[in-house]
């Protein structure tokens, strides 16, 4: 071959000199397109309006965040234990010493104590996590329903999530719920690709979703494993035989992803590790299935704040009525009873709708996931008779959402029938009598929004009734009924965003009437201001408490009012304070002396309080001890040093016994004892924090300190 007939190089085009950034350049674009524009066969709007809903929720939830301070400080202390001590962030410990760890698996914590680690303790590195967890189920609602609906049932659905009050509470609140509430969505997502494609990967991470779940709250995890199991064995797209194969390995991945924790937790012996919280005999299967198990169901839990068994007749005790319309009264159905009975019945409909779709039909399942889980969780909240408290209900939020945003559209777009449009004006007009009905129990808050909601449910119910050909008419059709039903809730929401909440117990919305004592509407169930615990960094020292509510803190010689009445002393300084129904039982914990905190509320700790504590604190494994984790957890948050919660979160915890704290103060890793509120055994718990409080203060000599009585426990004893 000559020179002549070789081939001549093609002369380079633009960009070939270098290839390879062309090429990472062209995916950079391509995935730039993809996320503002979506797929190619999306309208042209949906991935825009996806973005809005998204940045609209994280605004709204990052709203006035920090005005919650710590929030629950029983939990941030816990976080604030574990961004310090490794041994305190595997175990969930309420201290750096590990003592003690909280009453629930640590799952949640190990999320805001990386966080803490990251970005240094402040409200905002705390509650931050939250506030992402929300946003992200929002968008995980949107998809579920999306992959088989149209983009306005995926944005309804999404919207009503982000709209439910209790939600907005608990998606910018430290409890363990936010992180549940985005696993159990997160377990329907992969449910579902596993019924599309009948791929048992996408059920094992359903079931590692669930399994994490119970590491954020033990059994409640468990409540959607049913609904789930039967969408999987009822329309995966494999044979019946594959199917149980592949439900069996979803839930060995559920025994896995949980089980690696408990049995570190039964193996490694108790001397090694923190005694568990919430148990009377340091074991975590005894608080599994008693405390936070079946005790929640018969209210039968040994060394809560008090029984439950309540029934439909006699009355909840402390924790309300049981009955087929628990979730509806009171102050619950603020919370998220908005468009629970419309969702029923939109549940109802779909499946009649989609009676004739074949067995492997996704849209059935996406309503057998989302129904059972409303269904099975709501019956729960419904009957059980132990601890139960309004923002529970944030559980039943994405299931109340896929329902109503999948169920709604499809009983839109069958309004050519007339019963169906019938149906549609019946919902709404229904909703906005019930919204009306609800907005009537808060009746000091906007008294003319339940007219509004109320002309928009007639106007909305008209227009529904006919079927209008011109396009207008269907937008404004769409748009008053949404109105209609959504104005109310979200209205809720803007008020929750916009208020501190703090404490054990909190409620979203405004203050209404309830019969209940804890959680109540006049209880300590109200959401205040940022209070005891000093200033967080990043946060506040105190606020207004919500009206009708406990404004903490209480102080000596003050009383907080509750709606209900009702007062107690404190057992240190002589305090009083208010709670609900409850009377003694609810608002006695509340201790006296400024300092003192109690049961469900931090205790306030001044400047001079938390420097005592600080002053050579590295010298002790605990800078001091305080009955009860909340009283512990403020002085501990104030001043950056261990404090061991005698008894745990009830005080009725036997941690540790009086010999052992004995031993401790005779080796001198206690430096003081802070007297605080008089909580102590209670429904057959221990007494041992009783006992060491009585020891301290026959044996050592109490100082005051701007209102806090403190026993220095280095110094000689009092007496012998």
């Amino acid at each position: 071959m000559t020179s002549s007939t070789l081939p001549r190089p093609s002369a380079p085009s633009a960009g070939a000199a270098n290839p390879v950034p062309a090429a990472v350049g062209g995916r950079i674009r391509s995935f730039g397109h993809w996320l503002v524009r979506g797929r190619s066969t999306n309208a042209v709007w949906e991935r825009p309006a996806l973005i809005g809903l998204l940045l609209v929720t994280a605004v709204a939830y990052l709203y006035n965040l920090t005005s919650s301070g710590y929030a629950n400080e029983f939990y941030s202390a816990a976080v604030q234990a574990g961004s310090q001590n490794w041994e305190a962030f595997l175990f969930g410990s309420s201290d750096a010493g590990n003592s003690i760890t909280v009453d629930k698996p640590p799952a949640s914590l190990w999320v805001m104590a990386i966080s803490v680690r990251l970005f240094g303790l402040s409200s905002m590195s705390i509650l931050l996590p939250e506030v992402i967890m929300g946003v992200v189920t929002v968008a995980l609602v949107y998809v579920i329903v999306r992959r088989h609906f149209s983009p306005g049932a995926a944005l309804l659905a999404g919207g009503v999530l982000a709209s439910t009050p209790v939600a907005a509470l608990m998606f910018r609140f430290n409890n363990p719920d936010a992180l549940l509430v985005l696993l159990m969505t997160a377990s329907v997502y992969f449910t579902l690709r596993a019924i599309e494609s009948g791929r048992v990967r996408w059920l094992l991470l359903a079931g590692a979703m669930i399994g994490f779940g119970f590491l954020t709250k033990q059994l409640q995890a468990f409540v959607i494993l049913p609904p789930l199991a039967l969408a999987y064995a009822w329309a995966g797209p494999v044979t019946f035989g594959k199917r149980l194969l592949h439900l069996l390995a979803a839930f060995g991945a559920v025994i896995v992803s949980a089980g690696w924790w408990v049995a570190l937790v039964e193996l490694v012996p108790a001397s090694l590790r923190p005694y568990v919280g919430g148990s009377q005999n340091n074991d975590f299967l005894e608080l599994t299935f008693g405390y936070n198990g079946f005790g929640r169901l018969t209210g039968a839990e040994t060394g809560s704040v008090t029984g439950g068994a309540g029934t439909a007749t006699t009355g909840g005790g402390q924790w309300g009525s049981t009955g087929i319309t628990r979730l509806l009264d009171g102050e619950f159905g603020g919370q998220i009873a908005w468009l629970i009975p419309a969702a029923l019945v939109l549940l109802v409909v779909s499946f009649f709708l989609l009676r004739r779709q074949k067995r492997t039909d996704a849209r059935r399942a996406i309503f057998v996931m989302f129904g059972g889980w409303l269904v099975l969780t709501g019956l729960i909240f419904s009957f059980m008779s132990g601890i139960f408290h309004a923002y529970y209900t944030v559980a039943l939020a994405p299931a109340i959402a896929g329902v109503v945003g999948a169920g709604a559209v499809m009983l839109w777009n069958t309004r050519r029938h007339l019963w169906a449009r019938l149906l549609s004006a019946a919902l709404v007009l229904g909703t906005g009598v019930w919204a009306f009905a609800l907005l009537t129990r808060a009746t000091d808050w906007l008294p003319w929004l339940k007219f509004v909601v109320l002309a928009a449910a007639i106007v909305g119910a008209l227009l529904l009734a006919f079927r209008w050909r011109r396009r207008a008419l269907r937008v404004t059709t769409v748009v008053v009924s949404l109105v209609a039903v959504l104005l109310a809730p979200t209205a809720y929401t803007l008020q929750t965003i916009s208020t501190g909440h703090t404490g054990s117990i909190v409620t979203a919305g405004p203050t209404v009437a309830s019969s209940t004592g804890f959680g109540g509407g006049g209880g300590f169930g109200r959401g205040g201001g940022a209070g005891g615990g000093g200033t967080p960094p990043g946060g506040i020292a105190g606020g207004p408490g919500t009206a009708g509510g406990l404004t903490p803190p209480v102080g000596a010689g003050q009383a907080g009012t509750g709606a209900a009445g009702g007062t107690a002393g404190g057992a240190a300084g002589g305090g009083t304070t208010a709670g609900g129904a409850g009377g003694a039982a609810a608002a006695g914990t509340r201790g006296g002396g400024m300092g003192g905190g109690g049961l469900l509320v931090g205790a306030t700790v001044s400047a001079q309080v938390s420097a005592l504590l600080s002053a050579n604190a590295s010298s002790y494994t605990w800078a001091a001890a305080a009955v009860g984790s909340q009283n512990a957890a403020s002085y501990q948050l104030a001043s950056q040093a261990a404090v061991m919660p005698l008894g745990g979160f009830n005080g009725s915890d036997p941690s540790p016994t009086l010999e052992q704290f004995q031993a401790y103060v005779a080796s001198g890793q206690i430096h003081y004892f802070i007297s605080s509120g008089n909580i102590g055994a209670s429904n057959g718990g221990s007494s041992a924090s009783s006992s060491i409080a009585t020891w301290v203060v026959a044996n050592y000599t109490a100082t005051t300190v701007d209102g806090t009585t403190l026993y220095d426990l280095t110094t000689a004893a009092a007496t012998s």
